[in-house]
């Protein structure tokens, strides 16, 4: 886990056992094991407990994917919408093809279990979604997507890449990940060319 300290570790750990196991399965000697912390850190750095924790990993799992958008363009020589959606479903069809479907998203994952639960738990997914759809819907406006459009259309790739995940993982086969990739595509593009006409 490189140079992170205890706190930034426990965040981290938490994250990847939620994706793993769901946050109610995930608990926090597991947690303070995963992260070699030492044991009495998570009630310094985690006084809110579980809850805060739990909310954090949530917080750090937005940023992460929102990080990525930037990589994916960066390895563009022409982005399109189309491309950028390919990179980002790429990024799970690799995951899954190199070691299973164990895991999936964290944020889906604590919604899931824990928005009927904790409202802060809901109110922190629910921000990780805004975090990392606030880049995608700036790249598709710079992409030429007109801004009316852009932050909806994020939110359509978003939402068929986290739904396709969860058919991935019960299915155990990423089909339904080249398929929105494949089909969803074209669409996307067409709202590049989708600018008023000037009068």
């Amino acid at each position: 886990m490189g140079a992170r300290g205890p706190r930034e570790r426990m965040v981290f750990s938490a994250a990847q056992l939620i994706r793993r196991d769901g946050v109610a399965a995930t608990g926090l000697r597991e947690v303070v094991a995963h992260a070699e912390a030492p044991r009495g850190s998570l009630q310094h750095y985690f006084p809110g407990g579980k809850e805060q924790l739990v909310n954090e990993a949530v917080g750090w799992a937005g940023r992460y994917a929102a990080g990525r958008v930037a990589r994916f363009l960066a390895g563009m020589a022409k982005p399109t919408p189309a491309k950028l959606f390919a990179a980002m479903v790429r990024q799970w069809i690799d995951e899954f093809q190199t070691i299973g479907y164990g895991q999936g998203c964290p944020v889906a994952a604590a919604t899931v279990d824990a928005s009927g639960t904790s409202e802060s738990t809901r109110t922190a997914a629910a921000a990780a979604f805004a975090t990392w759809r606030a880049p995608v819907a700036a790249a598709l406006v710079d992409m030429g997507v007109p801004a009316r459009k852009a932050t909806s259309a994020a939110t359509l790739m978003i939402s068929a890449i986290e739904g396709a995940i969860l058919i991935a993982r019960a299915e155990q086969d990423v089909r339904a990940l080249t398929t929105v990739s494949r089909e969803l595509g074209p669409l996307l593009d067409s709202y590049a060319n989708d600018r008023p006409r000037p009068r």
